[in-house]
């Protein structure tokens, strides 16, 4: 018998596991530490039965598991062939195929013209000048620029409330620095943006979960904790929610708003995702400028490494005041960033990734819908995650499933680090954009789909 299955015989011996999944397990081992490599060919199911003293239909089953974990290929005539592990993908954030960070894809049509233009951006600087302290929030012209741009979310915003920051991350910690104290509270959603929650964590400051329905924020809820406790603000992101790809609609936002107004609580309103939809509602900060805080910035729409965040502050005293903290906790943005993202609003190049980015993140969305028909999920039609309910009918639950996935390659999120209210939804975030390639794509996907269908770690015992 041509493999080195020897090993095997013991294995059965020993364990009390259903020999047909032990099988199945024995073959994924042995691909794992190289005994077996791919297009090795396994023994005939006659052949295997024989050697390990197994029925035939147990050797069929176990060959049928391996299949269907993706480890063998069955050809007619030709016999049964080890697959081998999943193909070793280009990785983007150095752990597994990045489906885990909800990054943007990277459209290949403009990423000659973005190279060339950031070279030629980069040349015509002064070096030095790019390489000195420069004054928090940009410099003028950069906060010009900024408040142009924003002027198509915020219509009222001018450059004098407008700071140009090191990423929206950096924003989020300076402002909930300035509106909350160790032990006041801010109202969130009951699914976040993980790295509020870690924020908050560091800070001591308290988050006020609030239900959603299809929606957005409950309103109610909302106006409930305002009316009872001192409330210090409210964090939101009404536009392809991550993770639950809800956009909140005109009327909530309004509703929200309002109560806002009402009880004086500033909104923070992160609209990370704003930029991808074509059709745009009116952002909370165009309803109520007066109590908003409105961050944009363009890792979610241009490129994860593009760390630039946008701040229209509801008045220019205000923005001086975030200054001050943003100055404490990260100095300044960087100077070249800053100038990229300045000259590329500028002359089209961001509005020429917007549109590839949203053409790329359609298509994988559709990819989705065909691969995983059967399960029903979440998504926008141009953003690039989705949420994918897990039904208890799989047999998996949330965090099972991700530990699963990430052993094959593949790394999604599992709804606890989103959930505010410690009642997390069975489901996991699956981010479109991480994969490199749509081959990428569709193959993770494809074993998402068969990991759901066909949970190996789910079948009964052979009686």
């Amino acid at each position: 018998m041509a493999p080195n299955i020897q090993h095997w015989i013991k294995r059965l011996k020993d364990s009390n596991k259903p020999a047909y999944l032990l099988v199945a397990d024995l073959i994924e081992e042995d691909i794992s530490n190289e005994r077996l490599r791919p297009r090795d060919q396994l023994p005939t199911l006659r052949e295997l039965s024989q050697f390990l003293d197994l029925n035939y239909t147990t050797i069929s089953r176990a060959y049928s598991e391996a299949k269907r974990r993706g480890l063998i290929d069955s050809q007619a005539g030709s016999g049964t062939f080890i697959k081998g592990k999943p193909p070793a993908f280009k990785l983007r954030d150095g752990s597994s195929i990045a489906m885990t960070m909800n990054m943007p894809p990277e459209p290949m049509s403009v990423a000659q013209k973005i190279k060339e233009d950031a070279a030629r951006i980069v040349s015509n600087a002064d070096l030095y000048d790019l390489l000195r302290y420069q004054d928090f929030g940009g410099t003028p012209e950069e906060r010009q620029v900024a408040a142009s741009w924003l002027k198509q979310y915020v219509p009222t915003c001018g450059a004098e409330q407008v700071l140009v920051c090191p990423g929206i991350h950096s924003v989020l910690l300076a402002l909930m620095t300035n509106l909350a104290r160790p032990g006041e509270t801010i109202c969130v959603e009951d699914l976040v943006y993980p790295g509020i929650k870690a924020i908050a964590a560091q800070l001591g400051i308290t988050l006020l979960s609030i239900p959603s329905d299809k929606d957005g924020p409950v309103v109610s809820a909302f106006e409930e904790a305002c009316k009872t406790k001192r409330i210090k603000g409210f964090y939101c992101n009404p536009t392809i929610q991550n993770p639950s790809t809800l956009t909140m609609t005109k009327h909530r936002r309004e509703a929200l708003a309002d109560v806002a107004i009402r009880f004086n609580v500033p909104i923070i309103e992160d609209d990370a995702y704003g930029m991808l939809p074509t059709d745009r509602l009116d952002t909370i900060a165009s309803i109520a400028p007066e109590v908003t805080w409105y961050i944009s910035g363009f890792s979610k729409c241009f490129g994860a490494g593009l760390r630039t965040a946008f701040v229209a502050a509801p008045s220019q005293r205000q923005a001086q005041r975030l200054a001050g903290s943003l100055r404490a906790t990260s100095v300044m943005s960087s100077p070249i960033t800053n100038l990229l993202i300045t000259n590329w609003i500028k002359n089209g190049i961001v509005d020429d990734m917007l549109k590839a980015i949203r053409s790329e993140s359609a298509t994988r969305v559709r990819l989705a819908s065909r691969i995983l028909d059967m399960w029903q999920f979440m998504s926008h039609p141009e953003g690039f995650h989705i949420w994918l309910p897990v039904p208890n009918t799989t047999g998996w639950s949330p965090s099972e499933l991700a530990v699963h996935l990430r052993s094959n390659g593949i790394s999604v999120v599992s709804s606890s680090a989103f959930c505010t209210d410690n009642n997390p939804p069975d489901a996991v975030r699956i981010c479109l954009g991480g994969p490199t390639t749509r081959e990428e794509c569709e193959h993770s996907l494809k074993i998402i789909a068969d990991t759901l269908e066909y949970p190996h770690h789910m079948h009964l015992q052979i009686m």
